[in-house]
């Protein structure tokens, strides 16, 4: 996608850097969530499903084309990465699959990107280290959910990209602004 025209006539923008998935990968997430108890609880949408490495918030808009360039320094870099699912975990707000990244490839990713990043002065590190997870719900009351895990195997990502996140009454969008292949 064009990040210009993705952003036009805006002054800032919320944006995130994620590792995204294979086709089939996000097809047998589909169909496990879908076997997921109905309850008071919003599956994340099939397009909106990625691995978050690096939540920027509100930035100018001259700010993608430099995190851009981070990020395709930071995956020229990356080693393949091999994800296991682990467990299923719920915080206060979202359901998600949790990770175990088989040799920290992912996790040399995270924190290269992190690194990069703060050098140019878009992100502060949070206080926790980075976790491979994948948000599947959003919820305001817990569901206290403990299903199955959709048993996906080995999972490696297809690409890292820049995403704009629009938020509309129906849920957050995500706008893929640029995305570098990993495979």
């Amino acid at each position: 996608m064009n990040a210009a025209a993705s952003v036009g006539g805006r002054d800032s923008v919320r944006l995130f850097c994620a590792l995204t998935l294979p086709g089939d990968v996000l097809d047998r997430l589909v169909v496990w969530q879908a076997s997921l108890p109905a309850g008071r609880h919003r599956l994340v949408r099939r397009e909106n499903l990625h691995l978050t490495l690096a939540f920027l918030g509100s930035r100018p808009t001259g700010d993608v084309e430099p995190i851009r360039a981070e990020l395709e320094a930071a995956a020229a870099e990356t080693r393949p990465i091999e994800l296991h699912e682990r467990s299923y975990r719920e915080t206060s707000s979202v359901g998600m699959l949790v990770f175990d990244d088989a040799d920290d490839a992912a996790g040399e990713l995270a924190r290269a990107l992190h690194s990069r990043l703060q050098g140019i002065g878009v992100y502060e590190p949070e206080r926790r280290p980075w976790l491979p997870h994948l948000t599947v719900l959003r919820f305001r009351e817990r569901p206290r959910l403990s299903p199955s895990l959709p048993g996906l195997g080995s999972v490696c990502p297809s690409g890292a990209a820049v995403y704009h996140s629009l938020l509309r009454p129906t849920g957050a969008e995500y706008v893929v602004l640029h995305e570098v292949d990993l495979c």
